[in-house]
């Protein structure tokens, strides 16, 4: 019999990308007293920018932003490449002493609290790194993001398997594979298809972005000037603040705006597009169906999609895809696109909490029936917190007040000698809705399965930073409708 006792931890970190080296940080800054630990599914930390490997991969949204307020991005390049923002992470992480709490390979399975324990015990997936398959601890923080990390979403495709070439979706990218000098289809329009075009068409013989849909597509330089000017005038933390808030503010103003004078934007958005295409504008590319914001704008830095689009290497194509054919993509209106490689950018699949099963006193739970209380607990789930970012705005800005808070609640608890903290939710005073306002069809292809949002405060998810401010920040964690014993 193995009587090795089991291992235990004030809090547990599980995700070790962006929100858990957030977390991480907040818990030995703001709780100096507690033990924690990071619990990392994969073999190394970054999450999303260490999974993510295809060509031009970077961020969607300023690095003044999605970087911590903790550790300054000192490089005026607001939208940075991939590999930078995962070694920003890892310098992060080292600067900290946050590399040394993080336990990689140990994925969890299956939390499951204890009334009778008030604790959480942790099943861990088992491999040669982990040495304890069963971990318990007095609090729960999930930082694993949202989406499936091993696979992405895939529509059903007519053909799909007559095409002779290369298929590959950007999530499954390999340094091995090869579009120089080839026909490149990149199937999508977000965030991720218009980075790939403009920077796979620097190789390849002509790459065609494939949309049914069209995106809003906005131009921004790269490097921030305003960042620039700061950082040679004053030093690191006040320069890298004033950008942030100046960041911060724009991308609230252009979303206040969006929502107030749609019209007005679209026309905008569309008019910057045309004077940087010219001749080769056409108005069904940038024309979509929707408001803007209704989903996600693309960025593009220093307008690198449309100098392609100009230059005749990239091509944007408006159509409905009829099946896909030996020799590349046959589309509704009978034109047939030639390819040697497709990209099929088709979006993500949402995975909450990692693909965790959750159990509270015996009985699992189901997400759909909870809510979010501040967009950072679920009702009646005792010691237990998430992290989840804007879909307006950079991610870290959300997860890092979502952090701090959890830090105001564990020493809250610990001031009044409280073991366990529940939120509740009252049905009579909020009606319940989505938890997210937003298209996007990654989040309507599993809305049903997303916990739910109330009709006002504290259980309503507003996606604004100064309100999450208020709500976070500048409150005590003690309102009626946390439940402490």
């Amino acid at each position: 019999m193995n009587n090795t006792p089991i291992p235990f931890y004030d809090v547990i970190v599980v995700g070790a990308g962006l929100s858990g080296i957030g977390a991480a940080y907040h818990l030995q800054h703001e709780c100096p007293g507690k033990t924690f630990t990071v619990l990392e599914g994969r073999s190394t930390m970054g999450g999303t920018w260490d999974l993510f490997r295809y060509p031009g991969i970077r961020s969607d949204s300023d690095m003044f932003t999605l970087g911590f307020p903790f550790s300054p991005w000192e490089n005026p390049k607001a939208i940075a490449d991939g590999p930078s923002i995962l070694q920003y992470i890892k310098d992060t992480a080292s600067k900290f002493g946050i590399d040394k709490k993080i336990q990689y390979c140990h994925k969890v399975t299956h939390a499951s609290w204890s009334d009778a324990e008030k604790l959480w015990t942790l099943s861990i997936d088992q491999n040669e790194a982990v040495k304890h398959t069963t971990l318990k601890c007095r609090f729960l923080m999930m930082c694993s993001g949202y989406y499936d990390y091993e696979n992405g979403y895939l529509p059903e495709f007519a053909g799909y398997n007559d095409f002779k070439g290369s298929i590959v979706h950007p999530q499954k990218w390999t340094s091995g594979i090869n579009y120089e000098n080839k026909r490149v289809i990149v199937v999508g329009s977000g965030a991720t298809a218009v980075t790939l075009v403009p920077e796979m068409a620097k190789k390849a013989s002509k790459v065609i972005m494939l949309q049914r849909t069209p995106t809003y597509i906005m131009t921004l330089p790269s490097v921030d000037k305003v960042a620039g000017f700061f950082q040679k005038i004053l030093p690191v933390k006040w320069a890298y603040t004033i950008v942030r808030w100046k960041n911060v503010l724009l991308g609230l103003g252009l979303y206040k705006a969006s929502r107030k004078w749609p019209n007005a934007i679209r026309k905008f958005i569309q008019k910057e597009a045309k004077k940087q295409l010219g001749d080769k504008y056409e108005q069904k590319n940038f024309d979509p169906p929707y408001n803007p914001w209704d989903q996600r704008l693309c960025l593009v830095p220093d307008a690198d999609l449309f100098k392609s689009i100009k230059s005749g290497k990239a091509e944007i194509v408006t159509d409905t895809i009829e099946r896909f054919t030996e020799k590349g993509i046959l589309l509704k209106s009978g034109n047939e696109l030639p390819a040697d490689l497709i990209v099929t950018a088709t979006g993500l699949k949402l995975k909450l909490l990692g693909g965790m099963k959750v159990s509270v006193n015996g009985v699992e739970g189901n997400s759909a029936d909870t809510h979010a209380y501040r967009g950072v607990m679920l009702s009646d789930v005792p010691n237990f917190a998430f992290t989840v970012g804007y879909t307006n705005a950079s991610w870290t800005l959300k997860c890092d007040l979502s952090c701090r808070f959890v830090t105001k609640v564990l020493n809250h608890m610990d001031k009044n000698k409280y073991t366990v903290c529940v939120p509740r939710f009252d049905s009579k005073r909020f009606a319940s809705e989505p938890l997210l306002d937003f298209n996007a069809g990654y989040v309507l292809r599993e809305l049903n399965k997303l916990p739910k949002q109330g009709s006002k405060h504290p259980w309503k998810v507003y996606q604004n930073y100064v309100r999450d401010l208020m709500s976070l920040e500048w409150s005590g964690p003690d309102d009626e409708f946390l439940e402490y014993r």
